[in-house]
C-alpha cells in the first residue's frame, strides 16, 4: 500500500491541486523541511507544518513563490521498505520575486500508515533556495 499512496502522491502533486494532494495526509502530520530552524525568516513555504491543512496550504503557498510552468522535477527513484518510502530526485525552480534559479537533489522521507501520510521530512538543499530567494546572498555555487 506504501508505494501506491507514494505514487498517487507524486500524481497529485504533479496535477497540482492543493487540496487533493492533502486528501492524501492524515489529519496531524510529522512534517520537517532540513531548514536547521523551525520557521524561516525569509522563505515563506519553509515553516512548521503538523495538520492536513498546513499541508494543503505549503501547497498553496509554494506555486505563488516558484511558478509551476518553469518548474522541472524529476524522480530518480522511489525505495519502499514497509510503512516508509524514500523519493529521490532533483529539482529545479524559478523564484518569482528575484527572477533566481535554484537546482538541488532531494530525499523526501514519507511514512504511510493505514492508507494516509503521516510523515513528511524533505532533505534538501536549502541554502540554495535561499540563495535564490534573496537578492543580496551571493551564490556559492555557479
Amino acid at each position: 500500500m506504501t508505494r501506491e499512496i507514494v505514487e498517487e502522491f507524486l500524481r497529485r502533486t504533479g496535477e497540482g491541486d492543493p487540496e487533493r494532494i492533502a486528501e492524501l495526509y492524515a489529519p496531524q502530520v510529522d512534517w520537517k523541511v532540513s531548514w536547521p530552524v523551525a520557521d524561516h525568516p525569509v522563505v515563506p513555504w519553509i515553516r512548521p507544518r503538523a495538520t492536513r491543512a498546513d499541508v494543503a496550504d505549503h501547497y498553496r503557498t509554494f506555486p505563488e513563490h516558484c511558478p509551476p510552468d518553469e518548474a522541472v522535477v524529476s524522480v530518480d527513484r522511489v525505495l519502499v521498505d514497509g510503512a516508509d518510502a524514500v523519493v529521490v530526485g532533483r529539482s529545479s525552480q524559478r523564484v518569482r520575486a528575484t527572477g533566481r534559479r535554484f537546482t538541488m537533489t532531494f530525499a523526501l522521507h514519507l511514512t504511510v500508515v493505514d492508507g494516509l501520510i503521516v510523515r513528511h521530512h524533505m532533505y534538501e538543499d536549502s541554502l540554495a533556495v535561499l540563495e535564490a530567494y534573496v537578492p543580496d546572498v551571493v551564490p556559492t555555487t555557479s
